[in-house]
């Protein structure tokens, strides 16, 4: 699934465990974990149903530092997240903002280029490692 910036693969795993390997990944590869985010945890605790949501926080200031001192808004996109969530049919998928989307959104010129690709190809790689 593609769509609107939004790169979204399936997951042979559980929420958590794709959360879970997804975390080992990032922080194998440098990047820090900031938070992550159980939406499911969070909806029932106001008696709300929600199936398996959560979302993880992640980034690097050597990434993503230079796109915001190529245009500021960028950091509204940054750090970088991952949701990882159950359709109603009991599948598992884990959905990123492709950097592409972000660059254009924010209007980021030439200088950028080499890091949003280095993001690009570094959330595919990941991404494909937590979930197959």
């Amino acid at each position: 699934m593609d769509g609107q910036g939004l790169i979204t693969v399936k997951s042979n795993y559980s929420v958590r465990e794709t959360l879970d390997r997804l975390k080992l990944g990032l922080e194998s590869a440098g990047l820090s974990v900031f938070a992550r985010i159980d939406h499911a945890a969070n909806a029932q605790a106001v008696d709300m149903p929600l199936r398996p949501t959560d979302l993880l926080i992640f980034g690097s200031p050597k990434g993503g530092t230079p796109l915001m001192q190529d245009q500021q808004t960028s950091g509204i996109d940054l750090p970088l997240k991952a949701l990882c969530w159950q359709d109603e049919l009991g599948n598992v998928w884990l959905s990123y903002n492709d950097p592409q989307w972000v660059a254009n959104r924010h209007q980021l010129t030439a200088k950028s280029e080499k890091f949003v690709a280095g993001m690009g190809q570094i959330m595919a790689n990941l991404a494909k490692d937590a979930t197959t």
